[in-house]
C-alpha cells in the first residue's frame, strides 16, 4: 500500500494522454488533399498548353517531344486517349548565343486528349527522334479501380461516424451510466487536511478519531470483544465543521475514502438514487476496507411517509435502499459511513438507530477557548501585526462558528490590503466583525430631521441598557451611520457566552428595546416606525417567556407545539392545545410583561433626561460613540475620554470631545445569542 507521506511524483499527477482519432482523421485528410495538389501541379513555374491529338502526332513526327506518357482513357472509349508530356518551343531551335554557345531550348508542357486510331498509337508509342522519351502508362489497375471506387464512400462513412455515431456512442454510455455512482475517490494529496488543522470541537475529534485507530489496528479491538461503529452522523448547525472533520479522517486514515453528496442520488429518473446506493456500495465493498462520507444526508434520508407522492416516491425508494445496505441481510464488513446534516430532526427513525448510525456526533458553536483555537489555526497563514490578541477577538465574537471565524480572519486581510498595509491590525479585525455582523456602512443621503430621529432612537437604547445593565451586556457602540437595513444600531458585546436566559436578562432586555419608541416619544413627542423591529423582537421574546420557559403568572406551564414539517423542513405553525379562555390569559401575559417594561424604561427616561439630551447630542456631533462614552455622561454629564474615529483604509485617529465632526463610521457586533442591538430604521 502507498505511503500517505510520499508524495505522488509530478508526471502520476497529469491525466494520461489517450488517442482522438477525431484529430488523426483531420490530418489524413489535410495530407491527402496536399499530395493531390503536388501530383495534380507538379510545376507552377512552367507553361502548360492545351494541344489536340493532331497536334501532338504533328510534334512526335517532326522530332520536338521531349518526354511524354500515354494512357488510356477506358471511361470513354477504346480509342480515347490522354497524353501530357513536353515539347521543344521552335522558335528556341538554332539560336546560338553571342559567345558562340547554343541556347537551351525551351519546353512547354501540353496535354491532350482525344482519338487515336491503332495505327497511329503504335507510332507514337514507337517513334524516334533526338533526346526522345515516350512511355506507356496502363488506364487503371484492379487496385487502383477499386480504390477509386472505395475512397468516396469510405470518406462519407468516416464523416458520418465522427459526427453521428460516436455522438450517439456516448449518449448511450451515459444513458446507461445512470444508475453508476457519482461517489468521487478521494487520492492523497500533498495539501491534506489533518486532525490538526481541527480545532474547537475536542469531543467530536476524539469520537472519530477512534475510527481511524480501528482501520490502523483492528486487532487491538477485536481482541476484547469490540466491534467498529457502521455509522457515525455529525450533527452541528452550518459552518462548525462538519466536512473539515470527514476531510480530517480521510487525511488520517490509511484506506479508501469515497466521498458523495446527499443530492448525487436524486435524479429525474425512477430508480435511479437506488441504483446508485446499490452501486457506491458495491465499489466500497471492492476497496474494504474504506469510509464512505454522504454530505448533506438529509436530502435522502428525510423521514418516510410524509411527501407528496405518498410511500412510493423516488426517494423513499433511495432511503429504503440506503437502509438495506447499511443494515441487511448482505453484510459490509468493513465499509464505515460517515454522514454530515444539520437538520437531524427530519430524518427518519430507521436511519438513525443502532446497526445503522451507531454514534451521533454533535458538534456545537465553539466556546471561548474553541473560538481562539480556531483563529489560531486559521491565522497560520495570515500575517498578523505584532499588538493583536487573538483572544479579544475569540470575546468579542460570541456565536461565532468556525466558517464565521474563518471569514472574520479573511476579511481583516481584505481591509488591510485595501489600505495598503503589511500586516493585519487589531483595527482591522474590529471592522471586519462589524462588517460581518451588520453589513458594510452605507453613506446614504439623510437629512436633518432623519439623523435627528436616529441619534434619539440609538441614545435611548443605549442610555436604558447603561442603566440597567447587571455587567453581562454592556454598551460597545453606538452610531447613527446606516449599516445593513438598518439606519443606526446600539451594538453589546457579552461578556460571557450566553448559554441560559434568566428571567431578569430577558426582562432586561426588553425594556432595552422598548428605549428607542420612548425617547422619541419623550423628545420629538411623536412616534416613528423605526421602532417596528424592535416591537416584534420584544413581543416574541415575552412570547417564549410566557409559552416555552414558564416565566409568568401562568405557572411552569408549555402552551402550544412547535410543528415542524418533514415535507417541507421548516416550523409551520404553532399547534393550539390549550382552550380559547388560556389563550386570552396567554395574550394578557405577553401585554403585562411587554407594558411593564415599557414603563420601566419611559421612568428611566425621564429620569436621565438631561443624559438622553447629551447622547444625542453627541451621535450628531460624532455619529459614533463608544459605549465608556455613554457611561461618562451618565456619570460626569460630559464625555471625558477621546472620540476616535475610523475608517477602512487609515489607522485610528484620536479626536477631543467637542471638537469638529468626524468621520462617519459603523462598528459592532450581532452576536447569534439574540443579545445584540436592534436597527434603530427598518
Amino acid at each position: 500500500m502507498e505511503n500517505p507521506e510520499t508524495p505522488r511524483k509530478h508526471s502520476e499527477e497529469l491525466p494520461p494522454e489517450r488517442f482522438q482519432p477525431k484529430v488523426m482523421f483531420i490530418w489524413l485528410l489535410i495530407v491527402a488533399a496536399i499530395m493531390g495538389l503536388w501530383s495534380m501541379y507538379p510545376d507552377q513555374a512552367a507553361v502548360t498548353k492545351k494541344w489536340s491529338i493532331n497536334e501532338v502526332l504533328q510534334a512526335s513526327d517532326n522530332g520536338k517531344i521531349v518526354s511524354g506518357s500515354i494512357k488510356a482513357d477506358t471511361s470513354r472509349g477504346a480509342e480515347w486517349y490522354i497524353v501530357k508530356g513536353e515539347v521543344m518551343n521552335p522558335e528556341y531551335k538554332g539560336v546560338e548565343a553571342e559567345e558562340g554557345q547554343p541556347i537551351i531550348p525551351k519546353t512547354i508542357f501540353f496535354e491532350a486528349e482525344g482519338r487515336l486510331t491503332p495505327q497511329r498509337y503504335n507510332e507514337l508509342v514507337n517513334a524516334e527522334g533526338s533526346g526522345f522519351d515516350f512511355a506507356e502508362v496502363p488506364g487503371s489497375t484492379f487496385w487502383m479501380e477499386l480504390a477509386a471506387g472505395l475512397l468516396p464512400f469510405l470518406i462519407i462513412v468516416g464523416v458520418l461516424y465522427f459526427l453521428f455515431v460516436r455522438q450517439l456512442r456516448m449518449a448511450g454510455k451515459g444513458a446507461m451510466s445512470f444508475g453508476k455512482s457519482k461517489a468521487r475517490l478521494l487520492t492523497r494529496e500533498r495539501d491534506k487536511v489533518t486532525f490538526k488543522d481541527v480545532a474547537g470541537c475536542d469531543e467530536a475529534k476524539e469520537e472519530v478519531s477512534e475510527i481511524v485507530d480501528f482501520l490502523r489496528d483492528p486487532k487491538k479491538f477485536n481482541d476484547i470483544g469490540g466491534k467498529i461503529p457502521k455509522g457515525v452522523l455529525l450533527v452541528g448547525p452550518p459552518g462548525t465543521g462538519k466536512t473539515l472533520i470527514a476531510k480530517a479522517v480521510a487525511g488520517e486514515a490509511d484506506v479508501p475514502f469515497f466521498t458523495i453528496s446527499g443530492s448525487d442520488f436524486v435524479e429525474m429518473f425512477v430508480g435511479v438514487g437506488a441504483a446508485r446506493v446499490r452501486d457506491m456500495f458495491e465499489q466500497a465493498r471492492k476497496n474494504a476496507p474504506c469510509i464512505i462520507f454522504i454530505d448533506e444526508i438529509d436530502a435522502v434520508g428525510r423521514q418516510r411517509g410524509a411527501g407528496l407522492g405518498g410511500g412510493n416516491d423516488e426517494r423513499e425508494q433511495t432511503l429504503n435502499s440506503l437502509l438495506v445496505e447499511m443494515d441487511g441481510f448482505d453484510g459490509h464488513e468493513g465499509v464505515i459511513v460517515i454522514a454530515a446534516t444539520n437538520r437531524p430532526d427530519v430524518l427518519d427513525s430507521a436511519l438513525l438507530r443502532p446497526g445503522r448510525f451507531d454514534r451521533q456526533v454533535t458538534i456545537d458553536l465553539p466556546d471561548l477557548v474553541g473560538r481562539e483555537e480556531v483563529l489560531k489555526v486559521h491565522a497560520k497563514k495570515i500575517k498578523l501585526a505584532k499588538e493583536v490578541d487573538l483572544h479579544v477577538v475569540a470575546r468579542s465574537t460570541p456565536g461565532f462558528s468556525g466558517a464565521d471565524l474563518e471569514n472574520l480572519l479573511n476579511e481583516g486581510a481584505l481591509l488591510a490590503a485595501r489600505g495598503n498595509k503589511k500586516k493585519v491590525s487589531q483595527h482591522h479585525l474590529e471592522e471586519a466583525r462589524e462588517k460581518i455582523a451588520f453589513g458594510r456602512e452605507r453613506r446614504k443621503l439623510m437629512d436633518d430631521d432623519d439623523k435627528k430621529i436616529t441619534a434619539v432612537h440609538e441614545a435611548g437604547h443605549a442610555l436604558v441598557q447603561a442603566v440597567i445593565d447587571d455587567g453581562t451586556l454592556p454598551v460597545h457602540k453606538v452610531t447613527i451611520i446606516p449599516r445593513g437595513q438598518s439606519l443606526g444600531s446600539t451594538m453589546f458585546v457579552p461578556k460571557k457566552d450566553m448559554l441560559n436566559h434568566a428571567k431578569g436578562h430577558a426582562l432586561n432586555q426588553i425594556c432595552c428595546m422598548m428605549g428607542g419608541r420612548i425617547a422619541e416619544d419623550t423628545v420629538l413627542g411623536e412616534i416613528t416606525s423605526g421602532a417596528s423591529g424592535d416591537i416584534r423582537s420584544a413581543t416574541k421574546l415575552a412570547r417564549h417567556m410566557v409559552c416555552d420557559w414558564g416565566m409568568s403568572d401562568l405557572g411552569p406551564l408549555a402552551f402550544g407545539e412547535n410543528q415542524d414539517h418533514v415535507f417541507l423542513g421548516r416550523e409551520i405553525t404553532r399547534q393550539q392545545n390549550y382552550s380559547e379562555g388560556t389563550a386570552q390569559k396567554i395574550d394578557q401575559a405577553i401585554h403585562n410583561i411587554v407594558d411593564e417594561q415599557y414603563k420601566r424604561a419611559t421612568d428611566i427616561l425621564v429620569k436621565h433626561r438631561k443624559d438622553l439630551d447629551k447622547i444625542t447630542e453627541a451621535l450628531l456631533e460624532y455619529e459614533t460613540i463608544e459605549g465608556k462614552h455613554v457611561h461618562e455622561i451618565l456619570e460626569h454629564g460630559e464625555i471625558q475620554s477621546e472620540v476616535v474615529k475610523t475608517s477602512y483604509t487609515s489607522a485610528p485617529e484620536p479626536k477631543k470631545g467637542g471638537k469638529k465632526k468626524g468621520k462617519k463610521v459603523s462598528r459592532g457586533k450581532a452576536d447569534d445569542t439574540g443579545l445584540a442591538s436592534e436597527p434603530a430604521q427598518a
